[in-house]
């Protein structure tokens, strides 16, 4: 029998299609993103990742992964034929020449025959019939110093969507135009306390039918919370690595650190922290998450131990404030990462963290910020500020 997600993606494309990637393409002869690259593997130098996999490419997610990544080999497979063909547009288009394209399955990977340095599942796995079968299969594909980028619903985020695919169920709502054009006007007129409010005025998932239709009309999903995460990720032998964007899950970042909770939820397990902050914080909507092969030589870790040679690089999306009058006493500016999107994920810093932090330029090391330089980068590097390059720790770099 036909899988319902494939005619479903075949007439629902998603994301919706564009017709270039020219911002993209501006950009790819700058040579390897360093902040990409390190935010994954610290100690591993940018251009070592020769192999990239885009597993559920849908339709361009792929070609943009080979624009930004134009010394790499990348494969993108996809089972739904629409998507393959707008990604082959784009191939087309921008002639891009590193790029592998196929329709297959995400359990039947292995008919590829080869590993990948870097395996990307975004916004995928969820709509398996058994994601753990599918995760599994992209580990037996994974190289030992390989790195798996995986990103799945989470469910508290998510409560407003799944009331509302609820009731599209019990109307027997369909994917046809005229069922959608209904399906807008009654959102228009959902109550203002409806826990799908929020969503409707800030996710681009809905300014589109076929967006529209991922969301309330999907076939099948479901949602994951950390512990769950957590579970699938072992289950696969394949070992946590980090968040994506970390300071969501921490303690010590936001809001929870001013309350008299956060000492008690530091004292927890890591990962028993992780489960606390995403109940706090209750509308986190997805989760993106680096995971390594248990048994392989990558960790993600930062040695901070080394700090001395350790080399911060600033996010390009983190801006600081330092307007006075939004400000509180004795703050010189409020950093923050514009990717975020929780306002209260800022960190505060005084003149001379100020002067320490812009003086972070992706070439001096921590040792050349001067003394008190660790504890600032390691600050800015919990607060999705900073990465770090390790690569002069490695025993290679050191001989």
């Amino acid at each position: 029998m036909t899988d319902p997600i494939v005619a479903f993606y075949d007439r629902h494309p998603y994301p919706p299609p564009v017709d270039d990637l020219d911002a993209i393409a501006s950009r790819s002869s700058t040579g390897p993103d360093r902040v990409a690259h390190h935010l994954i593997w610290p100690d591993r130098a940018p251009d070592s990742t020769g192999s990239i996999l885009v597993a559920g490419c849908g339709t361009a997610q792929a070609a943009r992964h080979a624009l930004r990544n134009p010394d790499a080999e990348v494969v993108g497979i996809d089972v739904s034929a629409t998507a393959i063909e707008h990604t082959r547009r784009l191939i087309d288009r921008h002639h891009i020449t590193n790029l592998r394209i196929e329709q297959l399955a995400i359990e039947d990977v292995d008919r590829l025959g080869r590993r990948f340095d870097h395996i990307v599942c975004t916004g995928v796995l969820h709509h398996l019939d058994d994601p753990a079968v599918g995760l599994a299969a992209l580990r037996s594909v994974l190289a030992p110093h390989g790195a798996i980028t995986l990103m799945v619903y989470a469910p508290y985020g998510r409560t407003g969507i799944y009331l509302l695919q609820e009731y599209c169920r019990r109307l027997g709502l369909s994917t046809d135009p005229a069922d959608i054009t209904e399906l807008v006007a009654t959102l228009g007129e959902l109550p203002d306390g409806h826990p799908l409010s929020r969503l409707l005025r800030t996710s681009p998932d809905f300014q589109h039918d076929d967006a529209l239709a991922d969301a309330l009309l999907n076939p099948r999903d479901r949602a994951y919370a950390v512990p769950e995460l957590l579970a699938l990720i072992e289950g696969a032998d394949l070992r946590f690595g980090r968040w994506e964007r970390q300071a969501p899950y921490l303690p010590d970042c936001g809001s929870i650190s001013e309350t008299p909770h956060a000492a008690r939820i530091a004292a927890l397990p890591t990962h028993e922290q992780y489960a606390a902050v995403e109940l706090f914080r209750g509308t986190i909507e997805r989760h993106t998450v680096i995971a390594f092969a248990a048994d392989g030589h990558a960790s993600g870790h930062v040695p901070f131990d080394r700090a001395d040679r350790l080399v911060p690089i600033p996010i390009p999306t983190v801006i600081a404030v330092d307007d006075p009058t939004r400000l509180p006493p004795g703050a010189a500016a409020a950093l923050l990462n514009r990717a975020h999107t929780f306002t209260d994920l800022v960190m505060f810093v005084d003149d001379d963290e100020l002067a320490r932090f812009r003086a972070i330029d992706g070439v001096r090391t921590i040792g050349e910020l001067g003394n008190g330089a660790r504890a600032l980068v390691e600050r800015l590097w919990r607060h999705d500020l900073v990465v770090v390059d390790a690569t002069a720790t490695t025993p290679a770099a050191a001989g």
